[in-house]
């Protein structure tokens, strides 16, 4: 319990507002996209049904969310540094809204991917802000502990989503669901409003102009470190978006854990969580890329050992959920600290910074993952086989923003002093 003790002691970032509120906001900030992606899962057939979807198009409300999510974060980002980052959260919430009451009436497929393309629009606003708030008031290690603390939070959604989406459905059809997520977000928009501090100094504050702009998105595509590390969580983040596009049809389809299903998804979400807690507690001490690189190597090696367990035909629903409670358990330590260390050279720009590393993770991720969805064929050959690959991807990219070297403190103690 070393970090919440230590956490206790820092100080708020804004008088009247302790920073257990803070931590905890962010986390729901964040918690909006993955409660957004995986409450519905249970909802899949029956609105499939309803509306009349073919079962490899199901997972396209996955898709058109995350393109939302990840174009918005283009405007959002750059917003965020000239009105601010709690206006910029209001807009966001209130077209999130919005695209939840349109996604709650659809009565075509069509039109619940343009309300899911709302939605993630709309969401794209508490994403790149809640990053840039962090940013605003930490760096460094620190910045990493309070990340990973927000991230244990977040990573508690998608084990009870599941959970609380088919609650909703014992008693209200598939779109009590999508009406459950758009309350969620009225529930944010009313916390901002009354207790979100603005965390941009006015001194930080950069003009919407197209030049200051494109300098900004130039530098994080330019800078080394960020630009590597980028590319890295947009293929292990792939692996994580082919998991969500492809967990409904192979727990329940090819796994025939149709009453299991939240059971099952919240089991593997739980060991994510637990080492992003772990994280939060051993970061500052032995550094973001010791932590991360040995996480990315035990990633990496588990992926690829599921694929050849499932190329022998020896893989069993035991050893499944096992090898991939593993790999997630892995995740947990990498998602926080590469993005932490793709952040820390944007700090004067970390808006737009953040919204180019959402970008592109976001886009090209939730691109391969759902080319991944789209090949499922009955077996989970075609899922293990991307996640080995796309963590290969992943490890490679480091290995190059690294010069062929992990586990570097001494180059990470230079950032952290910048």
């Amino acid at each position: 319990m070393s970090a919440v003790s230590d956490l206790q002691h820092e100080r708020a970032p804004h008088p009247g507002l302790s920073l257990w509120e803070i931590v905890s906001l962010v986390a729901a900030l964040m918690a909006l996209n993955a409660v957004a992606t995986s409450m519905m899962l249970p909802a899949l057939p029956a609105m499939s049904a309803a509306l009349s979807v073919p079962d490899n198009d199901r997972q396209l409300v996955i898709t058109a969310y995350m393109l939302g999510l990840a174009f918005a974060s283009l405007f959002f980002g750059p917003l965020s540094d000239t009105i601010g980052r709690r206006t910029t959260l209001l807009i966001g919430l209130s077209l999130y809204i919005i695209g939840g009451v349109y996604s709650t009436f659809a009565v075509s497929y069509e039109h619940m991917l343009a309300a899911r393309a709302l939605q993630g629009i709309g969401a794209a606003a508490p994403r790149v802000a809640s990053i840039s708030m962090i940013r605003d008031w930490y760096s460094g290690r620190q910045m990493g502990k309070v990340m990973s603390l927000v991230m244990v939070a977040f990573q508690i959604a998608p084990v009870i989503a599941p959970f609380l989406g088919q609650i909703v459905l014992w008693v209200a059809p598939w779109q009590g669901v999508f009406a459950a997520l758009t309350l969620f977000g009225v529930l944010l928009l009313v916390w901002c409003s009354m207790r979100l501090p603005e965390s941009l100094a006015p001194v930080n504050q950069r003009p919407l102009e197209l030049r200051s702009v494109l300098s900004a998105y130039r530098l994080a595509l330019t800078t080394r470190v960020t630009l590597g590390y980028m590319m890295a969580m947009t293929f292990i983040f792939a692996c994580l978006f082919a998991f969500i596009n492809s967990a409904q049809q192979v727990f329940m389809e090819r796994f025939a854990l149709a009453d299991l299903f939240p059971i099952v998804f919240a089991a593997i979400s739980i060991a994510m969580a637990l080492s992003s807690y772990l994280n939060s507690q051993m970061v500052e001490k032995y550094g973001l890329r010791k932590m991360s690189h040995m996480a990315l190597l035990g990633f990496t090696a588990t992926s690829v050992l599921t694929a050849a367990i499932a190329y022998s035909g020896s893989l069993t629903i035991v050893s499944f959920i096992a090898i991939q409670s593993l790999a997630m358990f892995f995740f947990g330590f990498i998602g926080p600290n590469f993005n932490t260390m793709a952040m820390e050279p944007l700090g004067r720009v970390a808006g737009a910074g953040s919204a180019m590393i959402g970008f592109i993770t976001t886009l090209i991720g939730a691109l391969l993952g759902a080319g991944i969805g789209k090949l499922y064929d009955g077996t989970e050959l075609p899922l293990v086989y991307g996640v080995a690959l796309f963590s290969i991807l992943g490890l490679i990219c480091v290995l190059i923003t690294e010069n062929g070297k992990l586990f570097r403190p001494q180059h990470e103690q230079q950032l952290a002093a910048e």
